[in-house]
């Protein structure tokens, strides 16, 4: 049973303006790049033992002119507010304590578009997906017609948020420092701006529209 706990404190308030200079923010935790066995392990250890953790998945962008991505997920992204683990599904591809977690109902991933992650991911190896929250479906409780993750940060947060390295090789050899930082943020900053939405309006169960 979820127990997602109302907050005491005065509630925050969206931003009225997208216009507005918002200050840059990025992930400022541990970033650690999963690549094998023991380290999966390590990291399904601690984000199993979450309440909600952020969700994002990055594919190695196609450049041709209507040529169709027929790229496979080359990264998943989990992230606390302290630690964001990047799992790079090219390299080890879906196991089961990765499946095991995403249909973990007990805690909840939030991401944005999320139907489409979990599709794709569940290409690699089918599992059924449990405690998903999807950001697109629960701003409507906020008044909020923004529904990219760049778009609700600055609405909710107050925050700009960097994609620049949306479109970049995610099956390198090596993750570069930006990739690893971008990646990160992502996961991070939808679990940032679900909890400052639930701070502003606790919805319930039936208004999460939990995909299980």
């Amino acid at each position: 049973m979820l127990n997602l706990i109302k907050p005491k404190s005065k509630p925050p308030v969206l931003a009225s303006s997208l216009d507005a200079d918002f200050p840059l923010a990025y992930f400022e935790g541990k970033i650690e790049v999963v690549d094998n066995e023991k380290q999966i392990r390590k990291a399904i250890n601690y984000l199993g033992s979450q309440k909600v953790i952020g969700f994002d998945t990055e594919t190695k962008p196609v450049f041709s002119p209507g040529k169709r991505n027929g790229n496979t997920v080359a990264l998943l992204q989990l992230s606390t507010d302290k630690r964001a683990y990047l799992f790079r599904l090219n390299k080890i591809g879906l196991s089961t304590d990765i499946a095991c977690l995403l249909a973990n109902k007990n805690v909840l991933k939030i991401g944005a578009a999320v139907h489409e992650d979990i599709r794709q991911l569940k290409s690699l190896e089918s599992f059924q997906p449990g405690g998903f929250v999807d950001l697109q479906r629960i701003v409507q409780y906020y008044d909020i017609m923004e529904k990219g993750v760049k778009k609700m940060a600055a609405r909710v947060l107050q925050v700009h948020i960097s994609k620049n390295q949306q479109l970049s090789n995610w099956e390198n050899d090596e993750l570069t420092k930006s990739q690893r930082l971008y990646a990160a943020t992502d996961a991070w900053v939808c679990r940032e701006i679900f909890v400052q939405l639930q701070k502003i309006k606790l919805l319930s169960i039936e208004e999460l529209q939990i995909i299980n």
